[in-house]
């Protein structure tokens, strides 16, 4: 596929991705616990969804029209969620935004953090033009030598940069105060979670920010933005920026960084990977403020292909933890633990089948 003929690709599904971000006019909200209804009722087939679940494996639950319509394993069991946790990062730097602790996602990250202008003098000390978008899109190009903006990096150490500065110095919480000061109080208690969510999935002296969540509980996350922010008539975020968050990737033009390591402030700790250079991943046309949608690669291949159009997810070790939102379906489906028989090799794609199976429920 030509470059021109890419550009309109990505153009046209930002187009589309835009028009389909609307709030289900359906949905009910669950309370202190979720409403269960039969699949039958909710169009969907029981025996389809046990394929699914069955092809899954580990635990999990599928929400239709903001009903629990199937659910397998312990969906009440709290457990790290890995990188799927990434969104909701996003969801509190808009939410910052909002609230007028920073002034624009353009602001440079500097103010916040003032070693980043002390290091990598070589490269004329590139890190003090990083932005929260930059952070917040893997853009940042933090550890390898690449300038903010120019290079996209999946990087684990820019992730706890994020993480720390925006939790404690923006939010002025502490390690041991994250989770009720704001995680609660912001989002999960609005939410009526029911099994204790925590940003300290291995406690304040390990990896601090990894967040623990039940799958019934993270599926809450999701209905909010199935709902454009919007929690049974209360915008916990608002509609503009619940939409961009899964409607704005990053362009197909952007290169993923060489991965030439560079040097990070002093201390500078890892909220995963401690590998270095930290270069996991393309974006792949995909990656939009945290969140994987279903765009195109510089090869024409689509993401999901055999997803809708409009599907969205949050993915922590590359699929066995997830979070997906269908809004065309009125569908969110959160799984932990997942047994897959098969990873991604070559042409398999076992979360791309998955969904598959998960569609061929919906009657």
């Amino acid at each position: 596929m030509t470059d021109h003929l890419l550009r309109v690709a990505w153009f046209s599904l930002t187009l589309l991705l835009a028009v389909g971000c609307r709030r289900s006019i359906d949905s009910v909200f669950p309370g202190d616990q979720w409403e269960k209804k039969e699949a039958d009722l909710l169009n969907m087939s029981e025996e389809a969804l046990k394929k699914f679940s069955k092809f899954v494996g580990g635990r999990g639950c599928v929400i239709r029209k903001g009903y629990l319509v199937y659910g397998w394993g312990d969906i009440a069991r709290r457990h790290d969620i890995a990188s799927a946790a990434k969104p909701i990062y996003s969801h509190f730097l808009f939410k910052a935004l909002e609230d007028g602790l920073i002034p624009s996602l353009d602001e440079k990250v500097v103010r916040w953090e003032p070693r980043l202008k002390e290091i990598n003098a070589s490269l004329d000390h590139k890190d003090q033009m990083i932005t929260w978008r930059h952070l917040a899109n893997q853009l940042s190009c933090y550890q390898v030598t690449e300038e903010a903006g120019t290079a996209y990096d999946y990087n684990d150490w820019q992730m706890a940069l994020l993480w720390d500065t925006l939790f404690l110095k923006v939010y002025q919480a502490a390690y041991e105060t994250v989770d009720e000061e704001v995680l609660h109080a912001l989002l999960t208690d609005p939410l009526s979670c029911q099994d204790q969510p925590s940003m300290l999935s291995f406690g304040v002296e390990h990896l601090p920010g990894r967040v623990a969540m039940s799958v019934r509980d993270f599926a809450r996350f999701g209905l909010l933005y199935l709902n454009q922010g919007n929690w049974n008539g209360e915008q916990l975020i608002s509609s503009t920026y619940a939409c961009m968050a899964v409607t704005d990737p990053v362009s197909i033009s952007i290169p993923q960084s060489k991965g030439q390591v560079a040097e990070m402030i002093a201390g500078q700790r890892t909220i995963g990977s401690e590998e270095m250079p930290d270069n996991q991943s393309d974006h792949f046309g995909s990656y939009s403020w945290l969140w994987w949608i279903n765009g195109v690669d510089g090869e024409g291949q689509r993401m999901f292909p055999d997803a809708p159009l409009d599907i969205y997810g949050a993915f922590g070790h590359g699929g066995p933890r997830a979070l997906w939102v269908i809004p065309s379906l009125d569908i969110v489906v959160c799984y932990n633990g997942a047994k897959m028989k098969e990873w991604v090799n070559g042409d398999r794609n076992p979360t791309n089948q998955a969904m598959k199976l998960l569609i061929e429920a919906v009657k």
